[in-house]
């Protein structure tokens, strides 16, 4: 069943500083310019541990991971999740659909090494080109929310993240007084959708839930659709760009293709006008103990088009 998110802009939850386009276009438009279906029987990541962590300890650990097919790749920032599998497809996907993609991560900062801190590691598709917002780039994918007690249970942070990478800019006052003066700058940023886990409170009948983050609005992320524990189960998300700069963020309970009606909010992500977008990648948490794996991830479809119908 589909639900209009549109709606949940009603809610207080959302910011009364979301900006709508006039036209955003709806993400999984146009030419398709990299994809995976994952039907091939014989897809396999060859992980080539351990990973890279320059993030934490300048530390890039060659070869990189990378799928067979090329499709996908580690990122030398943050590494990747540390277990990467072809699995069947869950109940409720895409039809027809017999493999989809299975993510989760137990040493999420530096390898070997336990932080007791959230960590995070990412999953890079590996998209051709780099692409113009006056091309109307879009990127969008399917994501299995599996039963609450297959969650990492921890609280107030991220637990998964879908992203695309950009390039932007912004107008920055200089200086002081008579001598102050606008400049433009140019930085790259990273827009997306995220998941945060709420558990039961203990010693109460509160459900468990999950909402959905949008990341960014022009000051910071804003808070978008809880999930309840009868919604869990495939859901379709996706993120495009119009040559006004904006980024325009889909979220759809199911998995069938997004439309107009599941748009969320528009932002010009961190007050950046984005010009090129040249990619996406998946964001997969956990707490770094050692112990305790992340939220066992499964992805559809993912997929990123140039241009609109």
């Amino acid at each position: 069943m589909r639900i209009c998110f549109a709606l949940v802009l009603a809610f207080a939850c959302f910011s009364s500083s979301v900006v709508w386009a006039q036209n955003p276009v709806v993400p999984g438009q146009g030419q398709r310019v990299w994809f995976d279906n994952l039907e091939d029987e014989n897809w396999e990541y060859v992980d080539n541990h351990p990973k890279s962590s320059h993030e934490q300890d300048e530390n890039i650990r060659l070869p990189g991971g990378m799928s067979k097919n090329k499709l996908w790749g580690e990122s030398s920032k943050r590494g990747h999740p540390d277990y990467i599998r072809r699995v069947e497809t869950p109940e409720g996907g895409i039809p027809g659909s017999e493999g989809a993609l299975l993510m989760m991560t137990l040493q999420s900062n530096i390898p070997f090494r336990a932080s007791n801190e959230l960590g995070q590691d990412d999953l890079i598709c590996r998209v051709p080109g780099n692409y113009s917002v006056r091309q109307y780039p879009s990127a969008v994918t399917r994501v299995y929310l599996p039963p609450f007690e297959k969650w990492e249970q921890y609280k107030g942070a991220a637990t998964f993240g879908f992203r695309t990478t950009c390039v932007g800019s912004r107008s920055k006052k200089k200086g002081a007084g008579l001598f102050s003066y606008t400049s433009k700058e140019t930085e790259e940023n990273w827009p997306g959708i995220f998941l945060e886990y709420q558990p039961a409170k203990a010693g109460s009948e509160q459900e468990p839930a999950a909402q959905w983050i949008i990341r960014g609005a022009p000051y910071g992320d804003v808070r978008g659709p809880k999930v309840s524990i009868d919604q869990l189960g495939w859901w379709t998300i996706g993120m495009s760009f119009t040559p006004d700069g904006r980024c325009h963020y889909f979220i759809s309970q199911g998995a069938d293709d997004l439309t107009s009606k599941d748009l969320v909010a528009s932002y010009l992500p961190y007050n950046y006008k984005i010009e090129t977008v040249s990619g996406m990648f998946f964001n997969i948490f956990n707490l770094d103990n050692g112990k305790s794996w992340s939220t066992p991830w499964v992805i559809d479809d993912p997929a990123f088009y140039v241009g609109r119908r």
